[in-house]
């Protein structure tokens, strides 16, 4: 079972796992409630930003996939209604779902924005790391960039 390790500048790394994901206030039973097409549970990541308290100065939250292949860097601010979606009942979300942690935005602006858009809902994350100004983004800068990227994720992964 996949922990959820978090960063932040200045501090110890810390892993939240499943059970203690499951404790947190935040919860979402539905996380479909919020964004239609999606199933599961959460956790918001304010409850997860309120366990931690990050330093005022950290503006920026960077996800990254358990394979460090994909991260996507934001503006935290923009980021107050996201959830982490981490289980299907009382069991960690399937792989074929994302899981077993999915960074998840209701509302996203759409693809290629480089700011809170659909391609920073982040499948098979591993790390959040909370930074000053803009961390690791390999989202597709580019229209042919982001066409290859969903190319390739229709062939290899469901959504």
């Amino acid at each position: 079972m996949s922990s959820l390790r978090i960063e932040q500048e200045g501090k110890a790394a810390e892993e939240l796992d499943f059970q203690q994901l499951a404790a947190l206030d935040g919860q979402i039973e539905d996380v479909g409630a919020l964004i239609p097409g999606r199933a599961g549970g959460a956790v918001t990541l304010q409850a997860i930003l309120d366990r931690l308290q990050p330093d005022q100065a950290l503006d920026h939250l960077t996800v990254e996939s358990t394979d460090g292949g994909f991260a996507a860097s934001v503006p935290l601010e923009a980021l107050r209604q996201a959830v982490i979606a981490y289980r299907v009942g009382d069991e960690p979300l399937p792989r074929d779902k994302g899981g077993p942690l999915r960074f998840l935005i209701p509302d996203d602006e759409g693809c290629a924005t480089g700011g809170a858009d659909a391609c920073a809902n982040v499948k098979f994350v591993g790390t959040l790391r909370l930074t000053r100004g803009r961390g690791k983004d390999t989202r597709p800068e580019t229209p042919r960039q982001h066409a290859a990227l969903h190319e390739r994720e229709g062939s290899n992964r469901s959504s």
